[in-house]
């Protein structure tokens, strides 16, 4: 799996509710053909970050086929996670 175009949003709470600051993350990732979550019209996958405190971590994340829009329901193995989750961190600190 390869990150080749996302965006990044600051999702603001004016309520003053939710403790530290969330973003949604919207990743195109290339797929290779071999793997189960391949469509050909591609895959987004849709994630939502928590930062509190020192570390942000992933409070969810949703799997979309592009072409439909439609949720798949996958999960993302534990490595692909950690890289999706390295890649959100860096983005973050160059906010």
């Amino acid at each position: 799996m390869e990150i080749t175009q996302f965006s990044m949003e600051e999702i603001l709470d004016p309520t003053n509710i939710i403790e530290g600051k969330r973003y949604e993350f919207i990743l195109d990732v290339d797929i290779d053909e071999e793997d189960e979550l391949y469509h050909e019209a591609g895959i987004e996958i849709r994630v939502l970050v928590a930062e509190k405190g020192e570390e942000p971590f992933i409070l969810n994340y949703f799997i979309m086929e592009k072409a439909k829009g439609e949720y798949l329901d996958f999960a993302l193995e534990d490595d692909e996670l950690k890289e999706i989750l390295a890649f959100c961190k860096e983005e973050i600190a160059k906010a």
